[in-house]
């Protein structure tokens, strides 16, 4: 009776619960590009100087417009688990690269991984351009002929060598030349900012018309086996903590009690080398995931590992 006037708030609560899980990625996405747009207005305005030198300007520009990119490419690679899942055991075993001589499907993950990890630092990059302080730094520090021509045609013959202080508004320009170059600057690197996140967008756009208009399985049933790999990455990350758990204990009672360990069934080593491959799934007659084809399958090995695990490859 008392629950009876909450229930209606609850029922919101839920939903709004429930709009966020389905929109996590969304959600992630955003909270990506307002860290990047706080990056780099921190980076802009606490550690960035630009040295106002036609041999510096260059190469210290552009160090911190790609090279935080360049960081943030390494950390989305290194933590794309469909990456590891690939590569971990490959220099012991060359051929879980391409499983089944699937070469094609390996390139198509390795693409995947790659535009993946490409998010954070496009992200970056278009915020970069779009403030135009490291842009403005580095160009202003090239000598080549056609970029000088492009900025002091028709102007006083000291822009040549001034052009390297325009960004510190240090330069022996007038005001308003020295306004005018920066605004120069400034709209050039706000233009290619905008034809980089363009080109992303359409590229993704693409992309994805592509992958779905080659899609052997309906668009229902992916976003269904979306669910399903969701689903069962919460229940393995659930059940290996419980397993976990339980070993740890069985191996303390073992140790602290002087006795011998009590039977324990856990997976073999070939089960764990058949449900780690990376799965495609490309046709609707297909299980939805590796571990779904293991435990299908007729000729499965279910032999309890007994002895600590032993390198099935070795270097020699």
């Amino acid at each position: 009776m008392f629950l009876a006037p909450l229930k209606p708030t609850m029922d919101s609560f839920s939903t709004v619960v429930r709009f966020l899980t389905n929109q996590k990625t969304t959600i992630g996405y955003g909270v990506m590009a307002i860290a990047t747009i706080g990056s780099e207005r921190i980076f802009s305005l606490f550690s960035f100087q630009c040295p106002c030198n036609p041999d510096q300007n260059f190469s210290y520009g552009l160090l911190y417009m790609l090279g935080p990119a360049v960081v943030l490419l390494t950390v989305g690679l290194f933590l794309s688990t469909a990456l590891w899942r690939l590569c971990t055991g490959c220099c012991l075993n060359p051929t879980k690269l391409c499983p089944r001589g699937n070469c094609i499907g390996c390139a198509s993950i390795l693409l995947k991984v790659v535009v993946g990890a490409l998010v954070a630092p496009i992200m970056w990059l278009s915020v970069a351009l779009l403030n135009g302080t490291f842009y403005e730094c580095a160009v202003s520090g090239l000598e080549d002929p056609f970029i000088i021509n492009l900025f002091c045609k028709n102007r006083t013959g000291s822009c040549r060598t001034e052009l390297a202080k325009v960004p510190c508004k240090t330069s022996n320009l007038p005001v308003a030349e020295t306004i005018d170059l920066l605004l120069m600057l400034r709209a050039q690197s706000q233009i290619l900012g905008w034809v980089l996140i363009i080109s992303a967008v359409l590229a993704g756009l693409i992309g994805t018309c592509y992958k779905n208009c080659r899609s052997q399985v309906s668009y229902l049933q992916l976003t269904f086996w979306k669910v399903y790999m969701q689903k069962e990455k919460e229940k393995f990350d659930s059940f290996a903590d419980d397993y976990a758990t339980r070993l740890a204990e069985r191996n303390m009672k073992a140790f602290f009690n002087n006795q011998d360990p009590e039977a324990f069934p856990f997976p073999n080593h070939t089960a764990w080398e058949e449900i780690s491959s990376i799965y495609t799934y490309s046709h609707s007659d297909q299980c939805y995931s590796t571990l779904q084809r293991y435990v299908e399958s007729p000729d499965r090995d279910y032999t309890s590992e007994k002895t600590p695990l032993q390198m099935e490859y070795t270097l020699d």
